[in-house]
């Protein structure tokens, strides 16, 4: 059934549909709309869930691995600050592979203070052991919870999954939206079988202290788990595909890439700006093409490779910021790395930080910037202001 919705209450409806047993979150600026929908769904019996009114981020995140290690299906959603506020509770629940799904809609992390988009938080946590699922539109967003769940509580994975979407530009704008029956989520999600749970009558520690004898061997099999959970997602999108008729067997998207001389690579919403981009530059002749990431844990190294291969002019949108890095950006260094192609000119480029407008017109003078081998900077930096 088609239906008009706000992002966030996209999400909502994804989440209600998955049936989770517990949900603990607490509000932030761009996300507050997914829990506040929640909420009333629950009030109003139609989602039957318990849900965990917390003081903090921090307490909503470890209120959720406590119900997901006593065997819930559990849920949370946040953004920026509370993001980080929650880091410590996201490297304890990879580590105790808790299979939790959790919404960020990204948002700019202060200092200065800003509530518009940029994915610095989620990349920020990118080495936390979770799996991370960027979505172009809102219902990616909203099909993505699906196969979230259906990934991440595979016996074979145990690791919980970021669903990212950018704040505002999808949370807060609405979409027509295709929302499934229950019969048929049903059909395609199975419930909730714990692997091990909390339970007084058969006793058992998770997260415990590991002396310097063990703990690296339970970092490997979280790594592991991660590179095996890109063949699932790819099986599991497929079969999503089959029943719902859209498909998402691929970690990555290619766009006019076939033919292309220059590849723009990024994630997120700006992708369709930029698709927009490109279909006006091919009309004036220009060979462009678009590499957009899906799951950015685990990186689709091969993937891009295969997508990239050949082309030797790549440009790499970048929502976000490694301070002190010569690349400026975290993709850029891992799509250089799974390009491996010394002919190849990799640069990236800082842009869309806390919010800031990204044109059609601004994505084909990076074209021309990539084309000209100028790179590694902030792009469309306001000299003025420095």
């Amino acid at each position: 059934m088609k239906e008009i919705l706000e992002g966030s209450h996209a999400v909502a409806e994804a989440v209600r549909l998955c049936k989770p047993d517990v949900i603990s979150a607490y509000p932030i600026t761009p996300q507050t709309h997914i829990v506040e929908r929640l909420a009333e769904m629950v009030a109003d019996g139609d989602l039957d869930s318990e849900y965990m009114c917390v003081e903090s981020e921090f307490s909503a995140l470890s209120a959720c691995l406590g119900a997901s290690a006593a065997g819930s299906r559990v849920y949370s959603a946040t953004s920026s600050q509370g993001l980080l506020l929650m880091a410590e509770v996201c490297f304890n629940v990879a580590g105790m592979r808790q299979p939790i799904v959790m919404s960020i809609a990204n948002r700019a992390i202060s200092a200065p203070l800003s509530i518009w988009n940029d994915q610095q938080d989620s990349i920020a946590l990118r080495d936390s052991g979770w799996i991370q699922m960027y979505a172009e539109d809102a219902q990616e967003v909203h099909d993505f919870h699906y196969i979230a769940y259906k990934v991440a509580e595979d016996h074979q994975i145990l690791l919980p999954v970021f669903i990212c979407f950018d704040g505002f530009i999808l949370s807060h704008t609405y979409e027509p939206v295709d929302i499934p029956t229950q019969s048929e989520v049903d059909a395609f999600l199975p419930p909730y079988k714990p692997y091990n749970m909390l339970d007084a009558k058969n006793p058992l520690s998770m997260g415990m202290y590991a002396t310097p004898d063990y703990y690296m061997e339970f970092r490997y099999e979280i790594d592991q788990a991660m590179q095996r959970s890109a063949d699932l997602i790819k099986k599991v999108g497929k079969e999503f595909g089959e029943k719902f008729g859209r498909d998402y067997s691929g970690l990555v998207e290619s766009y006019e890439l076939k033919d292309a001389e220059v590849a723009i690579v990024a994630m997120g919403s700006i992708c369709g700006t930029i698709k927009d981009a490109i279909d006006e530059m091919r009309a004036e002749g220009k060979k462009v093409g678009l590499l957009r990431i899906i799951t950015y844990r685990p990186f689709p190294a091969e993937d891009v490779k295969s997508a990239l291969a050949g082309i030797k002019k790549i440009g790499v949108f970048e929502k976000n910021l490694s301070i002190g890095a010569r690349m400026k950006g975290a993709v850029g260094y891992e799509i250089k790395d799974a390009v491996d192609d010394q002919s190849a000119q990799v640069l990236s480029y800082v842009a869309g930080l806390g919010g800031r407008d990204i044109t059609i017109a601004d994505i084909k003078k990076m074209v021309q910037e990539i084309e000209a081998g100028r790179g590694d900077c902030f792009f469309g930096l306001r000299q003025e202001l420095i």
